[in-house]
């Protein structure tokens, strides 16, 4: 016995264009029908909130599925899965194509090679599938542009829910971000987690998408704009503030990444925004505002 609701759509040309399109959202519990073996067009992301079944991956690799869990379903590549027949399960899914799914799968938001990932809460992807579900509804004209925006949604909520990914983030990325300003190399960080820098390199590409250095350089330049919009510091203080002892390889590597010299960067943000510097983060039902 089972219950199911699904509904698919057909963007048109110009939406597509938007990088990401929803093209169908699914909500069904009980013991479901097999799907498969077949292979899809597009990216599938299924999710299981109870209940437990199995997962037939491209090599034929049989797993088990215990809810809460996320099944990626990838273009191309063939996949067998279904809920056990005594339990059953509580699935949702949403089916999406786009440009954007290229730079998803980089930044490992999408995971190819983890077609089954365990996850620590679905409330919050199943909240936006359920946006999705009720945007659905025939007849309505901003169809398109709103799954479209809830699929982005849908993709950072399941990467928030990861099972390996703590309150905080993931604990790699967040220690990485901790002791970024520290004069280390990378493999000085690696050796501080316990791993090589090969390990340390995979952990934070499958986390942040990017290379180890890329993750630490982010974080150098973006505390380097906040300290030259809000402070008056020298170039070379904040240099040294970032970790760079080397002010004018400072303004380089800034120059290079920026688009724009230090000096320069400063000069613009102090000419167009008003106002002070905060360290207080706003409260979300109460947000400041500009009088």
């Amino acid at each position: 016995m089972y219950h199911t609701w699904m509904r698919y759509f057909t963007p048109g040309p110009v939406h597509r264009r938007l990088g990401l399109v929803c093209l169908g959202v699914g909500l069904q519990h009980g013991t479901l029908p097999t799907v498969g073996p077949r292979t899809l067009d597009h990216h599938v992301a299924v999710v299981i909130g109870a209940g437990r079944g199995w997962f037939t991956t491209a090599d034929g690799r049989r797993r088990t599925v215990t809810a809460p869990a996320l099944l990626w379903i990838i273009p191309g590549v063939p996949h067998h899965y279904g809920a056990d027949p005594v339990t059953g399960w509580d699935e949702s899914f949403v089916d999406f194509t786009g440009s954007a799914t290229a730079t998803y799968t980089e930044l490992g938001y999408i995971e190819p090679d983890r077609p089954v990932v365990p996850l620590a809460d679905t409330g919050p992807a199943r909240a936006v599938i359920g946006r999705i579900a009720r945007a659905a509804r025939r007849g309505n004209p901003l169809l398109e542009v709103e799954t479209s925006a809830a699929v982005h949604e849908l993709l950072v909520a399941l990467r928030r829910a990861r099972a390996d990914t703590d309150a905080d983030g993931d604990p790699v990325l967040t220690a990485l971000a901790r002791d970024a300003f520290l004069p280390l190399s990378v493999a000085e960080h690696a050796a501080r987690h316990g791993m090589t820098p090969a390990e340390l390199r995979t952990a934070v590409r499958r986390g942040a998408g990017c290379s180890p250095k890329d993750y630490l350089l982010g974080i150098r330049l973006g505390r380097a704009k906040e300290l030259l919009a809000a402070t008056e510091l020298p170039v070379a203080a904040v240099a040294r503030r970032v970790g760079y002892d080397d002010p004018a390889y400072f303004s380089r590597l800034f120059t290079r990444r920026v688009g724009t010299a230090p000096v320069r960067f400063r000069d613009r943000q102090t000419r167009s925004v008003p106002g002070g510097w905060s360290t207080q983060i706003p409260d979300p039902d109460d947000p400041p505002v500009v009088r």
